[in-house]
């Protein structure tokens, strides 16, 4: 699995959806607003999670987009997955040279790699992301309130 800039974007976009979008749909130019993604790319994301279900737009005044499925029901692998083609890190030659060879050693490692990265994320939502950042909120609060705000000199 590959972690590119679109599949990052993807999952900011998706939790900008999830935490604004409780009072009704989401635009695109609030999106892109909040965090500074162009408006273009927005449309090309949000083009291909919507052909996932991972995404619904609303046409017309007050429209914009709500998601597909619950948050708890979405996973940041789903995300990512949708806006970019899975990659195997392996990147086999059919005609094996030694050089080749040599690298085939490695594939597993490679393949495992590629299945420990597309298994953490799959056990990750939406939901999950939201979760952490508000106990992470919390904690810092926490620690604000007790005194333990550690603060460069």
């Amino acid at each position: 699995m590959r972690l590119s800039t679109k599949g990052r974007y993807a999952v900011t976009s998706m939790l900008d959806l999830v935490l604004n979008g409780t009072e009704g749909p989401v635009t695109l130019a609030d999106i892109s607003e909040n965090q500074g993604i162009s408006l273009s790319y927005l449309e090309q994301l949000f083009a291909a999670l919507r052909g996932k279900g991972l995404v619904r737009g609303v046409r017309g005044p007050g429209g914009g987009y709500y998601l597909g499925r619950p948050a708890d029901e979405i996973s940041i692998a789903d995300v990512i997955c949708a806006v970019d083609e899975w990659v195997d890190f392996t990147r086999c030659n059919p005609r094996p040279s030694s050089a080749d060879t040599q690298r085939g050693m490695t594939h597993s490692l490679w393949d495992d790699l590629s299945q420990q990265i597309y298994g953490f994320l799959t056990g990750i939502t939406l939901a999950d992301l939201v979760k952490r950042g508000m106990d992470r909120k919390q904690d810092k609060s926490a620690d604000d309130l007790l005194g333990f705000n550690h603060r460069a000199a």
